[in-house]
């Protein structure tokens, strides 16, 4: 691969009221640009079956927002908001959020300089109860992040209750709002189902149940899920005028041993729901990588930024995924935890999506760099077609469907 990639390269106007601020009223008539057999066009999203290649396998990803944003108010009035990036302990999501007491998370803190020493409380009321949660500061982890340690009253109260009951939905930051009662359910997808993500795949809030329905039934797609938890790092600028040097965040994801056998035999026809879908499986080639190397799959290791570019050339994705496949069936393993930080750059050889369904993204983001791995320089006509086609941009904005012309070839 490239390791001088400048950032400028990957440069468009977009003009701010192109951002849409709002979801539509109805989730699958946003626009679906359709790249396919080199042609640029459009059409609505509900008719996106009239484009996809027969019999494909869509992968979603089923992860769910949680409600990261707490707001707590010092004596002087300051406003302190926490958000909640990832559990520190106990580390396990799910432990996390069943947990009663205390837990303490790695977040952000808006207003830092306002809370020097202390804790900080709030008040809130559930079924005509009052409890007290409270949040202090530990111990730094690295650049940005705090650790919290939340305390509260209630030993039968869970930590993922708390976030339902005080918690709002982080929306993106370049929407320029607060969030409202709207986003609650228009910033997930309707098929979410695992519990930690600080940002929507968004990719997948066009999909309505019905449409899904339509697309197996009738026009004979399969679906599969995986989980990947977005983390706030998916909006981080890259700074670097060269891009390579830019510091991919880490993501957990998880995949099950039946979803995997699937995504196997299935792997020449599969078409990715979003960047993060995309970035899951393909860092399964490099788990499988690891296994036909040493043996091991060495899960609590995360997966390095460039270790994907090792593969060598002569090994295909399927190799890859029947050794993962032959490994969690040879451990007795039903899912398969991990973390990446894979970054996708142009020169990047994908082994095991075929497309992708995405939506439009920011200038210079990595999200770009992954559109221009899979497409090339056509991204740059990509864009300038639905900038000049009244195309909605970001996370709630309108869709593409990419595939590229090696679709159909071996991988």
């Amino acid at each position: 691969m490239n390791k001088d990639i400048d950032i400028k390269d990957f440069s468009y106007f977009l003009p701010e009221d192109r951002i849409a601020r709002f979801p539509l009223d109805e989730r699958d008539r946003s626009k679906l640009l359709v790249f396919k057999n080199g042609q640029i066009s459009h059409t609505q999203f509900d008719r996106i079956a009239e484009h996809l290649p027969p019999h494909s396998l869509l992968v979603f990803n089923n992860t769910k927002v949680i409600r990261a944003r707490l707001m707590f108010f010092k004596e002087s009035g300051a406003r302190i908001e926490i958000f909640c990036l990832e559990p520190y302990a106990p580390a396990d999501y799910e432990r996390a959020f069943a947990q009663t007491g205390s837990c303490q998370w790695k977040c952000m803190v808006g207003n830092l300089k306002k809370w020097k020493s202390g804790a900080l409380h709030t008040r809130f009321t559930d079924n005509g109860k009052e409890y007290v949660i409270s949040a202090s500061r530990q111990p730094s982890v690295s650049g940005n992040e705090e650790i919290i340690e939340f305390q509260w009253n209630h030993n039968k109260l869970s930590f993922g209750q708390i976030l339902e009951l005080l918690g709002r939905i982080p929306i993106p930051p370049y929407l320029n709002r607060e969030s409202c009662e709207t986003d609650n359910t228009r910033y997930q997808t309707v098929y979410s189902k695992i519990e930690g993500s600080v940002a929507a795949p968004t990719a997948g809030l066009h999909f309505t149940n019905p449409l899904i329905e339509e697309l197996k039934r009738q026009h004979g797609m399969e679906t599969e899920e995986i989980t990947l938890h977005v983390g706030a790092g998916t909006f981080l600028p890259v700074k670097h005028e060269n891009a390579a040097m830019h510091v991919m965040h880490a993501e957990h994801f998880d995949i099950t041993r039946t979803a995997l056998r699937n995504i196997c035999r299935k792997q020449e026809r599969i078409i990715a729901v979003g960047t993060t879908s995309v970035r899951t499986l393909e860092s399964l080639s490099v788990i499988g990588y690891r296994i036909m190397r040493n043996g091991s799959a060495d899960t609590d290791r995360e997966i390095g930024q460039w270790e994907a570019y090792d593969i060598p050339d002569d090994i295909s994705g399927r190799q890859l995924l029947e050794a993962l496949e032959n490994y969690m069936e040879r451990h007795n393993l039903q899912h398969l935890p991990c973390s990446t930080r894979i970054m996708i750059v142009p020169g990047y050889r994908f082994r095991i999506i075929r497309g992708m369904i995405t939506n439009f993204h920011q200038p210079q983001s990595t999200l770009l760099l992954l559109i221009s791995a899979l497409i090339g320089d056509t991204w740059r006509a990509v864009y300038d077609y639905a900038l000049s086609h009244d195309f909605r941009f970001l996370s709630y904005g309108d869709s593409s469907l990419l595939l590229p012309a090696c679709f159909t070839s071996d991988k």
